[in-house]
């Protein structure tokens, strides 16, 4: 691998930094090779955007496994099976769900432009834990 095949960028910036001028092509591609080690040059990349496609599958596949056998089909099922009505429960369930949901995606909104990442991970997290220790008072106690 030649020492003078590095990216443009990376030769500019060695050949700028150094202030005076090499005797010959070896030292001038030693020198190179030196600026680049000791100062590597970090560029950043902007975040991915995800398509619309990719958010849509995630968030379907991520509720849709969270929700089988959740408290909340149980409870469609069962009053599907009183009501002698599948359709106006299933309306009826979706409307909810869907409500639900907005809520959710609002109040995420409004979070995520006033709070830090790393905040609302952390008191999504002690809220979780509360609801954990929660439900384990309840099942020692009762």
């Amino acid at each position: 691998m030649k020492l003078d095949s590095a990216p443009l960028s990376l030769s500019v910036i060695a050949e700028t930094e150094s202030p005076q001028e090499p005797q010959d092509s070896f030292e001038s591609n030693l020198n190179n090779a030196i600026a680049e080690s000791v100062q590597p040059v970090v560029i950043a990349s902007p975040k991915k955007q995800e398509s619309v496609a990719v958010v849509f599958g995630t968030t379907f596949i991520t509720i849709f496994l969270a929700e089988i056998g959740d408290k909340t089909q149980l409870s469609t099922l069962l009053m599907s099976a009183e009501s002698h009505a599948p359709w106006v429960v299933f309306v009826g369930s979706a409307a909810a769900l869907v409500t639900t949901s907005l809520l959710g995606v609002l109040l995420g909104s409004w979070m995520s432009s006033r709070l830090s990442p790393k905040t609302v991970n952390k008191s999504a997290g002690m809220m979780l834990l509360f609801i954990s220790l929660m439900l384990f008072w309840d099942v020692i106690k009762g």
